[in-house]
């Protein structure tokens, strides 16, 4: 299995954020994705596309800025299905492929 950390640190907000220039929280957040060939090519699109800053997103919530995940959908769990996250999901790597 491939295990994907992202440390998103704390900032101030850009031009099309929700509040430019309001500081905002960053966080850890994990996904998940097979390790295999499929798998790894996966991987390798996510981290350009996290590169490019395209990963998450910055929203408001409560009136806080916080970091959130962006349109790329990821694995965040081993279980619960297409519903929750997680695997199994035999359309996943091809859904996430055509985002990418």
């Amino acid at each position: 299995a491939l295990r994907f950390l992202f440390k998103v640190l704390s900032s101030c907000s850009k031009v099309g954020h929700p509040h430019p220039g309001r500081p905002y929280k960053g966080g850890y957040f994990l996904a998940f994705l097979p390790d295999n060939k499929e798998g790894q090519k996966t991987a390798i699109l996510l981290k350009k596309a996290f590169e490019q800053g395209l990963t998450f997103n910055v929203k408001s919530c409560n009136g806080e800025e916080r970091v959130t995940w962006g349109l790329i959908p990821h694995k965040t769990s081993w279980h619960g299905g297409k519903a929750r996250n997680g695997y199994p999901d035999a359309q996943y790597l091809h859904e996430v492929c055509t985002v990418l």
